[in-house]
């Protein structure tokens, strides 16, 4: 149970970590190239959020092999730990834009 929530956790900040730094990193690039850096941010941290998750289950499409072959096989337990791993990366990842349009907007949800 340790290692599964270690798992979660793990998944969730990378996921947060990746959505922040690339947007953050991306504001820089348009502050560089003067564009208006809130703008640029809000639009990467929307594009990078799938890369995010992917980033954070590791890259490739093997998590939903793992998912696909255990259903097949009728155990339930690992392809509900899989799944749990990519819904703790996707909250991760939308913290994260929720973040980069909480500083770009002040607050605002508009």
């Amino acid at each position: 149970m340790a290692g599964f929530l270690t798992k979660c956790v793990l998944d969730f900040f990378i996921a947060f970590g990746v959505v922040l730094g690339g947007t953050l990193l991306g504001g820089v690039a348009a502050v560089l190239m003067l564009e208006p850096p809130t703008t640029r941010m809000l639009l990467v941290a929307e594009q990078i959020k799938i890369w995010a998750i992917v980033a954070a289950i590791g890259g490739t499409i093997d998590p939903i092999k793992v998912i696909e072959s255990n259903l097949v096989e009728g155990y339930i337990s690992p392809a509900i730990k899989q799944i749990m791993f990519i819904v703790f990366a996707f909250i991760g990842a939308q913290m994260g834009t929720t973040l980069i349009h909480w500083i770009c907007k002040g607050g605002t949800n508009s």
